[in-house]
């Protein structure tokens, strides 16, 4: 008889019935997590996805003040100097700072050729391992 939660009252079903019924319950479980799981995947997907987008859209906008930055310093410093030397200046700022910014790159990555790869880690244990077998 159906309760009043719309599920059947089960008190009265033997135990061979109760686990005869647990594998479908089982699979229905899984089922559904499954199914949750694709779609929480594919929100989340849409939502990553979307927030590239904005940080793609963001960075355009960063990309074209940066040369009015520079405008605006060279408009700036010409009402001291000729725009020539303004524009020097400027320019000579931007290639240290290309220059500072490439070293620190540089030194970056070889910070990370120095370190110890785990691949070669594990060469050179399996050469470790080889020599000791080939010994006995």
């Amino acid at each position: 008889m159906p309760s009043t939660h719309g599920f059947r009252d089960r008190a009265d079903d033997s135990l061979l019935t109760l686990v005869g019924e647990v594998p479908e319950l089982v699979r229905n479980l899984v089922t559904a997590e499954v199914d949750s799981a694709k779609r929480w995947v594919k929100s989340a997907g849409k939502d990553a996805g979307m927030g590239g987008v904005w940080f793609l859209v963001a960075l355009f906008f960063v990309f074209w003040m940066i040369p009015a930055l520079a405008a605006f310093t060279i408009i700036g410093l010409s009402s001291w100097m000729p725009v020539w030397l303004a524009s020097l200046i400027v320019v000579v700022f931007t290639l240290l700072a290309a220059v500072v910014f490439a070293l620190l790159g540089v030194a970056r990555i070889k910070r990370l050729t120095r370190s110890d790869n785990p691949a070669k880690a594990a060469a050179a244990d399996a050469r470790i391992v080889k020599d000791i077998v080939d010994e006995f």
